[in-house]
């Protein structure tokens, strides 16, 4: 049996897991460099975290020279070289957003910028795992590195955030490790290509167990990607989270578990079960229409934000339940081009962020914060407006063009009573959008115009920076579209099962 377990090890090629390797050396050097200087620079750790993410990204795109297959615990298929991908460039856009100009107690301390690594590396070796256990291992890396991160937040908020996130994590991953073992006890296998051969099998019919294990999964995974109803803590979480976390959590955690959806879904869909495509069926309708329904209750832009991106959600998982090739391109497009958008939105909130809480005793960006901005500082109006036309599925804008390719995909594999319920949704979704439009360019600023700076008390030229790239990438996607799509579908159709 011990030389059985260690055949799969045997098998394993360096260059499967150098991108992780990359960032977590990047780490330990970041954490050397602040052990022996005598005086903390966040621009210096900044940028080191900037110069691994970026190798690690140049290696990740040559990743497609080499064989593609499963090289023992590891995968290297379309899926996971495409999530990696996505993975690293909002790190990267996220980390240039800790040079501000207000110094907040996150980004002056020095382990931040060392967990920031880990937790990064911890998403790349969740997706490229085929093994089960080894999908938890890299799962806990980045959940406990995002917890602290979120903690490091000077105010009480932080702290309850990061409690919260930590439950609700603690349950995940208990959710996961009972699913991953019904899944080994009904196929007497922990990686997923065998799970995926053995239910293959002529004479396989589904057991109580391989059920069981779903319905864990179904659980775990819609804590990571917060689907309703296991979506509780994510308001909460992106309250106490400041802009930029709240940003990255609603980027990078969710398309990881995207990712390891589309594989473990894919077994339980093909799995013969018939109920099984109607629970995911429900799952997604529901996931796509109360959070709208819940954002239009919200007075902060924030938490209406994290409503938004749990429907969002829905139309990602959406895509996953049609299960073709074509879905699959237009879920990877559309998590770029939500990444392009929400970038944008969330580094609009850090530019205003101020350390007090002027405007409400409870919330940083309530509604009223934007009243009249047209009038204080239109350009910023302008972009943010961008911002919230593209999330708001409005064309040319960067969004409408993945809502258009999910719709689109459903209608061509016969779903469509989904594509109506998704664009009923995307224009019920366009009112809390252009709720704060209206605040900001129908109302009267309840700032004085002498007073306006206090708008830009946080702005730096690296935040400018990053929301004029957000912006123009998010008007000028319809030229990225076919580009986009050709390299979504060279990577998806290199997976490997």
């Amino acid at each position: 049996m011990l030389e059985n377990f260690y055949i799969p090890f045997a098998e394993l090629k360096f260059h499967t897991i150098l991108p992780m390797f990359i960032v977590i050396f990047g780490a330990v050097c970041t954490l050397a460099v602040n052990a022996f200087t005598l005086k903390f620079s966040r621009s210096l750790n900044v940028a080191l975290c900037m110069l691994f993410i970026v190798v690690d990204l140049a290696f990740v795109l040559g990743l497609n020279k080499f064989d593609l297959g499963f090289f023992g615990t590891m995968r290297l298929d379309g899926i996971a070289i495409l999530t990696q991908i996505i993975i690293l460039i909002a790190s990267l856009f996220f980390i240039i957003l800790a040079i501000s100009k207000q110094r907040y107690a996150e980004f002056q301390t020095p382990e931040f910028y060392t967990l920031y690594l880990f937790m990064t590396a911890g998403f790349q070796f969740m997706v490229s795992s085929d093994n089960l256990i080894l999908i938890l291992v890299g799962l806990e890396i980045a959940s406990l590195s995002l917890c602290v991160l979120i903690a490091f937040n000077d105010e009480n908020t932080g702290i309850e955030a990061a409690i919260k996130y930590f439950v609700m994590g603690v349950l995940a991953s208990a959710f996961y490790a009972l699913g991953a073992m019904f899944l080994y006890l009904a196929t007497g296998n922990i990686e997923i290509h065998n799970i995926i051969a053995f239910i293959y099998q002529g004479d396989f019919n589904p057991p109580l167990l391989l059920i069981v294990g779903f319905i864990f999964m179904i659980g775990a995974i819609g804590f990571k990607i917060s689907l309703v109803p296991f979506h509780t803590w994510m308001p909460d979480v992106y309250e106490g989270s400041n802009p930029v976390l709240a940003g990255y959590i609603s980027i990078v955690p969710k398309i990881a578990g995207f990712a390891v959806a589309i594989r473990l879904f894919d077994v339980f869909i093909k799995s013969g079960i018939p109920w099984i495509e109607h629970l995911l069926y429900v799952l997604v309708v529901i996931t796509i229409t109360l959070p709208n329904i819940m954002a239009f209750m919200q007075k902060d832009v924030k938490r209406m934000l994290s409503f938004s991106s749990i429907s969002h959600s829905g139309f990602a998982l959406a895509c996953i339940l049609i299960n073709t090739t074509q879905s699959q391109n237009a879920m990877y497009l559309y998590w770029f081009l939500f990444l392009i958008t929400n970038v944008g939105s969330f580094s609009m909130l850090w530019l205003t962020r101020n350390k007090e809480k002027i405007w409400d005793c409870r919330y940083e960006h309530p509604y009223t914060k934007f009243q009249g901005l047209v009038r204080l500082h239109p350009m910023m109006a302008i972009l943010f407006a961008i911002f919230m036309f593209s999330l708001a599925g409005i064309p040319p804008f960067a969004v409408f063009w993945g809502k258009m390719l999910a719709v689109s995909a459903a209608i061509n594999t016969g779903y469509i009573w989904l594509a109506i319920i998704m664009m009923l949704n995307s224009a019920i979704a366009a009112y809390y959008y252009l709720k704060l439009i209206v605040f900001m360019f129908l109302k009267e600023p309840i700032i004085k115009p002498e007073n306006a700076d206090i708008y830009l008390e946080n702005t730096s030229y690296s935040i400018k920076g990053v929301i004029g790239v957000a912006a123009v990438l998010c008007c000028l996607s319809i030229f990225m579209v076919q580009f986009l799509l050709d390299i979504a579908s060279k990577y998806i159709t290199n997976n490997v099962y």
